[in-house]
């Protein structure tokens, strides 16, 4: 990694350290991680956990294997993510009727407008059609989400890393491996900080 690269690191990094020392509201999991880790924040490392549990990080050495997931969008079109390595992407779990859902949704349209080098996906396993993209309308969507109606994709996920709630977001590296995870609704000045980290990673 570069010496500029590192000096964005480290500055992230550094401001999500502070961020997490103030906490995080979201549920409670009691699940465990992909290689179940002990996260620390330091200047130089991008492993981390929140107060609550419910944001952890993962450094490069301590990710599994990348992630194989794929469905349909309500358009009809195919998505996988394995057609995004080489570039980062997030995923959320979400139905139109959960108020977390609904009450993040501004934040991750902000966020696709603002990171063109990341992929965003939804995945929907409650929600007809018509439900889910009157969603899309309300909240201007900007990003397809996955019918998931068989379930299919949720268990992909759930093979990879525990989700026990809705919503939940997952950022995949460039390899594709779970490097991110946020349980409940996502603050975005968390998030923000470890998409940045995880940005000027070393390819």
């Amino acid at each position: 990694m570069t010496r500029t690269r590192r000096s964005v690191r480290r500055a992230a990094v550094a401001a999500l350290a502070v961020t997490l020392a103030a906490g995080t509201a979201a549920c409670s999991p009691s699940d465990t991680s992909p290689s179940d880790p002990s996260p620390s924040a330091t200047a130089e490392g991008f492993a981390f956990t929140s107060p609550d549990g419910t944001v952890r990080a993962w450094d490069v050495a301590e990710r599994g294997e990348p992630l194989e997931l794929s469905g349909t969008d309500y358009d009809g079109a195919a998505v996988d993510v394995a057609a995004h390595r080489g570039e980062l992407v997030l995923l959320n779990t979400w139905y139109a009727f959960c108020p977390p859902c609904r009450a993040e949704a501004a934040d991750l349209v902000a966020i696709d407008a603002d990171y063109p080098e990341l992929h965003l996906f939804g995945i929907n396993g409650t929600d007809d059609a018509g439900t889910a993209q009157a969603f899309e309308r309300q909240f201007e969507v900007t990003y397809p989400s996955i019918d998931d109606a068989d379930g299919a994709a949720l268990a992909a996920l759930q093979g990879t890393v525990p989700v026990s709630a809705t919503p939940t977001t997952i950022v995949l590296d460039r390899e594709g491996r779970v490097a991110i995870r946020v349980i409940g609704m996502i603050d975005a000045t968390v998030l923000r900080p470890l998409v940045d980290a995880l940005l000027v990673e070393a390819t």
